[in-house]
């Protein structure tokens, strides 16, 4: 698997973020590898047997002080105190077959600490203080068979190992850098995740969009070759300025289709919508730095100093 680095993109995100230098910021390439330490959470359940369950519990508990009662409570959804009802739910839980997966994560660098988990088809990625968890269920790869029954035809083109990186960064700005507009218009949340996907394509910037997207390539070309037609669209019916959640979720969220547009359109077209307008605004603005970028409340002054017009 190619390496990404991704930990010391995280460490130099913040320093871009919170740099004061006047010129914009570029993510170097040379950062050097380093080893991570990668704590294999999901071997030591495999481990929990029926006839000493209980036994078995605490010894995940002293083992992984840390993370086994974020698993419980937090990817299980059981209270921590609640041992009784963990010792009779989890080897259910275990014996699911279904939940069976392969390594997927790449050592490279040094912090935080990286647990592989089984999330039970939930859970991609999970942070807590210091450390990082990657549902290694989520990434088995799009033509792993059982996926058929329980997630969307859609839904596994994100399901590769490939994705894990992107995940992992997009995960961090998301968590980072919080939406803090007081507005709820769809073009307010369009920019502001159109700053995160931004961010992310720039880190990444070896990766084709479609990839940064988690789209197919089909998807890209079809947006991109019906981008003006799409953008007419969302200005004729003035979408841009709604705010009914049912117009955000389908702009915004995933699914086969944007049905506010088309049926041919990708899900999450809204967020590609914002991540095209911040480029373009990025390109009319070459003096606007990173950090002033995520810094900029307003939506509307973005969309206007774009210039898109595609």
């Amino acid at each position: 698997m190619k390496n990404y680095y991704v930990i010391q993109y995280l460490l130099f995100i913040i320093l871009a973020l919170t740099s004061c230098h006047s010129e914009r910021t570029y993510f170097p390439k040379d950062i050097e590898a380093q080893d991570i330490e990668i704590v294999r959470f999901d071997n030591a359940l495999m481990n929990v047997h029926e006839s000493s369950v209980a036994q078995d519990i605490r010894v995940l508990y002293d083992t992984y002080p840390v993370f086994m009662p974020l698993w419980v409570e937090d990817i299980l959804g059981i209270p921590v105190s609640d041992t009784a009802y963990l010792a009779q739910a989890l080897p259910q839980f275990l014996s699911d077959t279904t939940y069976g997966f392969q390594k997927t994560i790449y050592p490279e660098t040094e912090i935080p600490t990286l647990y592989l988990f089984i999330s039970g088809f939930q859970t991609p990625v999970y942070f807590g203080d210091d450390l990082i968890g990657i549902g290694a269920d989520m990434y088995l790869g799009s033509d792993y068979e059982y996926y058929n029954r329980v997630v969307y035809d859609y839904q596994k083109q994100t399901m590769r190992p490939e994705c894990i990186p992107v995940d992992v960064i997009s995960a961090f700005l998301f968590r980072s850098l919080p939406y803090t507009s007081t507005k709820s218009r769809l073009l307010d949340q369009m920019i502001y995740r159109g700053k995160v996907m931004y961010l992310t394509s720039r880190i990444f910037d070896e990766l084709p969009g479609y990839e940064v997207m988690g789209w197919t390539k089909e998807q890209w070309k079809w947006c991109l070759s019906n981008e003006q037609a799409i953008w007419h669209l969302v200005m004729d019916k003035r979408d841009l300025f709604k705010t009914e959640s049912l117009v955000l979720t389908s702009y915004l969220n995933d699914g086969p289709f944007t049905s506010e547009v088309s049926q041919d359109a990708p899900g999450r077209l809204g967020i590609w919508l914002g991540w095209r307008i911040v480029e373009s605004y990025m390109e009319h603005n070459e003096t606007v730095t990173l950090q002033q970028l995520m810094a900029e409340p307003d939506a509307q002054k973005i969309l206007e100093e774009s210039y898109y017009k595609p």
